[in-house]
């Protein structure tokens, strides 16, 4: 098992880690925020505090103790208070996906059964006239109050007003380490979803094992992109931030993360492998624009190299303009979601700026093994973090098999759904991620395949087939489908759906056999119907019909292996 190397402070709740956070680094700033006008505004540690008991008192009186409360929003500093205040006051935080359509949204408030929902004004115009049921609505950036929401702004003066009368709610609440807390829907409720249960034990075990391998100093400062109903992105910049004393800035979008980077000039950075992807392309079209560069940059590597064994550090002298790229100060990158050529990770090392590949999953807060200051290897997600204990189940031939792991970031379970859990969680406390690898002699770990069906696609986003057959599968004229993930010319993920029809329900409605012709047309149609709901990454891109049911088993699921498309 991995051993920390860095000492670790204790704390046993998310509310010692607000005020251990605020003790220590009390006018470090926390966050630097870009206002309209452009002009930036610094939140010290201490102002980050008393924000967080003021809104945990105001969610209190909403009653929000033993309640969910929902966030979905772009990343700001009131969604990283919200996090963080809605589970000291006791409540249960569910972050929404900001893409997902009124009603995705509608179905996981009822599945959750949360009584309040933070959203921006995007996403308010986006559920207008929308029936919310008694759903409390409060605007982060609303001017005012509205008759459709209460402004966030009158919504934490209240908790300001009773904390100035004496009335101190957010002292009341014990915190409970094992207690669900966050709950994290895995897509859409109107489809197949499940809701991950996490608490505040799996956050804590996060920072104190992930900080115990991994330096982030109160001098860096960290961009936020991702949105933060990723654990990846939310674990990192609203859990480990205040635990470091880093400060945290956000983009304004991924069109503007280079811009932002100038601006903010941030040392760390959280990415899914598509925006290195496009970046080092980028960088990699003007190195090769013509002959000399090329050479030259050819030529800075191998000195690099050269430097490195000699413990002298060239790579500012080499690649300053490339460092510049990310606003000149970046030197950390952790980076995971899905799979990346090792030769991007080995160019970024080089140009001066580590990134750290791991592995993780939702279920696992989310990680469960990556790469360290130690040990950081380009060719594997790495080892698995302190008090991580993880194997291979049931290997073949060649060492390849599901990769199980056990320990304090593992979830409850899945909401409302014991059969879903037991089916990953097993007596022992293995999660089983459904991933299949393998471990190399240096107890390395590597990801070869996925076995569970979800679709990945190449910026990180998680398609499950069984929403969208769901969905397809709501038509009268679809017998039977199965969706699947193909690659088109480029080489990128599409999905791509097989349909057996309900060739008799389409024979009636035409009064005669449908040619090859009509059951195309009619099939785009379903499809388009289908698209029409969906949220751009989850679009079906390309189909197929069959002429005969699918390979199916003894229990009549269709065998998804056998009846995969062959393109």
């Amino acid at each position: 098992m991995t051993k920390p190397f860095y000492e670790v402070r204790e704390f046993d709740n998310i509310r010692e880690l607000v005020d251990m956070s605020a003790d220590i680094f009390s006018s470090r700033p926390a966050f630097e925020i870009k206002k309209k006008s452009g002009k930036t505004k610094l939140v010290s540690y201490s102002e980050y505090r008393e924000d967080i008991n003021a809104l945990s008192t105001a969610l209190i009186d909403a009653g929000i103790h033993d309640n969910c409360a929902a966030v979905c929003s772009d990343n700001c500093y009131e969604y990283c208070m919200l996090y963080l205040s809605i589970i000291c006051a006791g409540g249960v935080v569910a972050p929404i996906d900001k893409e997902l359509l009124p009603d995705d949204i509608i179905g996981i408030l009822k599945a959750s059964d949360a009584k309040i929902i933070f959203v921006d004004q995007k996403i308010l115009k986006r559920l207008r006239g929308t029936d919310l049921g008694r759903v409390k609505v409060v605007c982060i950036g609303a001017d005012k109050d509205t008759d459709e929401a209460e402004s966030f702004k009158t919504f934490i003066g209240k908790g300001r007003e009773l904390i100035a009368n004496g009335k101190e709610l957010y002292k009341d609440i014990k915190q409970d380490p094992e207690k669900l807390c966050t709950l994290l829907f895995t897509s859409g409720t109107t489809g197949v979803s499940k809701g991950v249960m996490l608490c505040q034990k799996n956050f804590v075990f996060e920072v104190k094992s992930a900080m115990g391998v991994i330096k982030i100093f109160p001098e860096d400062c960290g961009i936020s992109l991702l949105p933060f109903h990723h654990t990846f992105e939310s674990s990192i910049m609203i859990f480990f931030a205040p635990y470091c004393g880093a400060k945290v800035t956000f983009c304004e979008g991924f069109k503007y993360v280079l811009r932002n980077m100038k601006e903010f000039n941030p040392s760390v950075f959280v990415a899914v492998p598509q925006v290195l992807e496009t970046v080092h392309k980028r960088i990699m079209k003007e190195i090769n624009k013509s002959k000399k560069t090329e050479t030259m940059f050819k030529l800075g590597v191998k000195l690099v190299k050269i430097g490195e064994k000699l413990h002298i550090d060239l790579k500012r002298v080499f690649f300053r303009q490339i460092q510049d790229t990310f606003g000149g100060n970046m030197r950390l990158i952790v980076c995971g979601g899905a799979a990346i050529d090792p030769q991007i990770l080995e160019d970024f090392n080089t140009f001066g700026i580590k990134v750290i590949f791991g592995y993780g999953l939702t279920e696992c807060a989310p990680l469960a093994i990556i790469n360290n200051d130690r040990i950081n290897t380009t060719d594997s997600v790495g080892v698995p973090l302190p008090g991580v204990e993880a194997k291979i189940d049931c290997p073949d031939n060649d060492g390849i098999g599901e990769i199980c792991v056990k320990g304090d970031m593992v979830m409850l379970g899945y909401y409302n759904n014991q059969e879903a859990t037991d089916e990953v969680i097993d007596k022992n406390g293995f999660f089983h991620t459904g991933d299949l690898g393998f471990k190399d002699e240096r107890g390395c770990y590597h990801i070869s395949g996925r076995s569970k069906n979800v679709i990945v696609t190449s910026n990180g986003k998680n398609i499950y087939p069984e929403e969208l057959e769901y969905h397809l599968g709501m038509s009268e004229l679809v017998n039977a489908c199965m969706v699947e993930e193909v690659k088109n010319k480029k080489g990128e993920a599409e999905i791509h759906a097989q349909i057996f029809p309900e060739v008799e329900t389409i024979s009636s409605m035409l009064g005669k056999a449908p040619s090859a012709d009509e059951m195309k047309k009619i099939m785009k149609k379903v499809i388009d119907e289908v698209n029409d709901k969906l949220p751009g990454f989850k679009k079906i891109r390309s189909f197929s019909v069959r002429d005969t049911d699918f390979v199916r088993t003894t229990a009549k699921k269709i065998k998804r292996d056998i009846n995969k498309t062959d393109k």
